[in-house]
């Protein structure tokens, strides 16, 4: 068979067995991103908000094929669907040969589930599903809201900004990419079970078998791991452990195999290696100090623990937007910002400076929780209520 003939095949296939979608709902919302946690959480947070004000509604999900949304989205008790959809790479590889039909395909099921499901509204995170759901939405003249988690806009939203009916966004200054009249400062919605960590110290020590009496060093790469943190930790670790701390430690799916035997070889009681940490409520609220990647649901949901933070920003994504998402605490005295280059090297060092000067670890820790956003996910109801009025 032709190729063409088999794509156009493939196509009429996939759009004809999605499931039909029902509709009887008083407002029904669609929801598109994905990719990593920091879109999906936040995600999750807008949905939860929505159905505790409207819980006659109906919401659907739209993300990317094989990405971790297709998990966590049914783990927390909504519907999704997948589109095939994939990122550009930016080296040339073959992967890239297929963006465009990947894309072609997506646009098209994109169009049929906004037909099926006719929302009221349509909301995108970030993530490779919100281009094809917005575009396919904004063309039948539906009202889309767009989430923008980052200081630096990344290009789908840029895109979908000229047709959006409201953009709400984390960070001042971000008329830079969007048109001001458009936008609305909300803040980040976070979940729900970080929003009060009081009383919660006993139990994280206890569900992660933490020594109360040591001071507690939280390190965060993200989901899927961070490997100059991780080799910091390889480097440091025996140290830390001998000047008295303990570290609960998240290496990421993708380095926890080969941390866990370094781990082992060493035989150090005191480092608590997870491969991901659910209970992150608990996590916080064990910790002295945290370390952590600067993607923006990191830095919103530290904003509100009010822990010291050292931030090491990843030098590996669009625009250098983690360092200005740190920079944005930093510049309010409100975190450290030790750089990626230099992390390996002077990782204990910052740790120590924190723990051995509690005047300055409970300033930043002050001043952090200044800059924390609490009621954001019911910000973005709100203005999704006004979009239906």
């Amino acid at each position: 068979m032709p190729r063409e003939k088999r794509v156009k095949k493939e196509i009429n296939y996939e759009l004809h067995n999605l499931n039909p979608i029902k509709t009887g709902a008083t407002y029904r919302i669609l929801i598109s991103g994905g990719g990593t946690g920091g879109h999906i959480y936040p995600a999750l947070a807008i949905a939860n908000a929505w159905m505790d004000k409207h819980p006659d509604s109906e919401i659907l999900f739209v993300g990317a094929q094989g990405k971790m949304e297709m998990q966590k989205v049914p783990e927390a008790g909504y519907s999704i669907k997948g589109l095939p959809v994939a990122g550009l790479q930016r080296k040339l590889t073959l992967a890239n040969l297929s963006f465009p039909i990947k894309l072609w395909r997506s646009l098209r099921m994109a169009s049929k589930i906004v037909k099926e499901f006719q929302p009221q509204l349509v909301v995108g995170v970030g993530g490779y599903a919100s281009g094809p759901v917005l575009y396919a939405a904004q063309n039948k003249g539906i009202p889309t809201l767009l989430q923008e988690q980052n200081s630096y806009a990344g290009l789908t939203n840029k895109l979908l900004a000229k047709k959006a009916a409201k953009i709400c966004v984390a960070y001042p200054e971000m008329e830079r990419f969007f048109p001001k009249e458009k936008l609305k400062l909300t803040g980040n919605p976070v979940r729900k079970d970080l929003l009060d960590l009081a009383g919660k110290r006993e139990k994280g020590i206890q569900v992660f078998g933490l020594d109360g009496n040591r001071k507690t060093v939280l390190v965060l790469g993200g989901s899927l791991g961070a490997r100059t943190l991780n080799q910091a930790m390889l480097k440091h670790m025996v140290d830390l452990e001998k000047e008295g701390y303990q570290v609960l430690w998240q290496s990421g799916k993708f380095y926890f195999k080969d941390m866990e035997v370094a781990l082992e070889k060493a035989g150090l009681t005191h480092i608590h290696l997870r491969e991901f940490i659910r209970e992150m409520d608990l996590a916080y609220a064990a910790a002295d100090v945290i370390v952590s990647r600067a993607g923006a649901l990191s830095v919103s949901e530290l904003c509100l623990v009010g822990k010291p933070v050292i931030f090491i920003p990843s030098p590996n994504v669009a625009e250098d937007h983690q360092t200005k998402n740190a920079n944005a605490c930093v510049k309010q005295d409100a975190a450290v910002l030790l750089a990626d280059a230099d992390a390996v090297a002077n990782f204990k060092e910052y740790i120590d400076d924190l723990l051995r000067h509690e005047g300055k670890a409970q300033a930043l820790a002050t001043a952090i929780k200044k800059l924390a956003r609490p009621d954001a996910a019911n910000a973005l109801v709100h203005e999704l209520e006004l979009l239906l009025k």
